[in-house]
């Protein structure tokens, strides 16, 4: 069980991934992926295509989804696995978390001219597959095209994050909205990467149990941002909140990714992986 490959985090074209759903499913298949699922942002519009991709070259597939939360100031990221792609509770839920991507990504661009950068939000969408689905994704790409910066890291340094030009609030849906979502449309609440969020210790303790009391079932322990040390960290608190060990690249693009389809350790034995519910 713990030596299956799964990679159950990942993004195409539908989202901000560059790839199209196809594509992953090949690239997966080529990588030693067993198990896969494809996790865009807030959207489900390629589930169907990637199953098709998927069964066709002999994997097995879960579908999944990644719903933007705002919880505590801060935006969490939370995959449901195993959801209803049909189910309209989901569907309508991940319609209005979308819904005021575009007026934000005017106002990004606004701030990135008044530094210098012109036209940002129309070089963003020439990055863009799903109209609705504007991200800081798509303006770092455009700024590395610009020359503004030598890649997305430098981006990431220097604009679009919080105190930097180009960074908009955005409130996305919440933590419970997002927990019930999933669980609603049979799928389980899984929090990714959580190495990734700047919370003080009491803040993440708050956090998991606020999940866990929502319905919420898992967590990342090992993905493409976790550090070696952060395995280890987030192997502890999915024991200690009993909760399910989740594994997924987070893979957008094979330049940009740190980490390819599938090219993770294993989970560490002693947590019960999340694909044990699936299968």
């Amino acid at each position: 069980m713990h030596t299956i490959n799964a990679d159950l985090h990942c993004h195409s074209v539908v989202s901000d991934g560059t790839l199209t759903p196809e594509a992953l499913a090949a690239r997966a298949k080529n990588n030693g992926v067993q198990l896969w699922a494809l996790t865009d942002h807030d959207e489900l519009g390629g589930q169907k295509r990637a199953k098709q991709a998927a069964t066709e070259l002999g994997m097995q597939y879960v579908s999944g989804v990644e719903i933007s939360v705002t919880w505590s100031g801060q935006t969490v990221h939370i995959v449901g696995l195993g959801v209803d792609d049909e189910n309209k509770l989901l569907i309508d839920g991940l319609y209005r978390t979308r819904n005021g991507r575009s007026e934000r990504a005017k106002e990004m661009s606004a701030q990135l001219e008044k530094v210098g950068i012109p036209n940002a939000y129309e070089g963003a969408l020439h990055f863009v597959g799903n109209p609705e689905l504007v991200s800081r994704t798509h303006f770092a790409r455009y700024l590395v095209e610009a020359g503004v910066c030598k890649d997305t890291d430098e981006v990431f340094a220097n604009y679009l994050i919080e105190g930097k030009p180009g960074f908009v609030a955005h409130s996305w849906a919440t933590l419970d909205n997002a927990v019930q979502w999933i669980t609603g449309a049979g799928g389980v609440a899984v929090i990714a990467h959580p190495g990734r969020y700047r919370y003080t210790s009491l803040q993440l303790t708050q956090l998991y149990e606020q999940f866990k009391d929502l319905g919420g079932k898992g967590i990342e322990v090992v993905t493409g941002s976790h550090s070696a040390t952060e395995f280890k960290t987030f192997a502890k608190v999915a024991q200690q909140y009993d909760f399910l060990a989740s594994r997924g690249s987070d893979f957008h693009d094979p330049q940009e990714s740190h980490t390819d389809l599938g090219q993770l350790p294993n989970l560490p034995t002693q947590l019960r992986p999340v694909w044990s519910v699936f299968q």
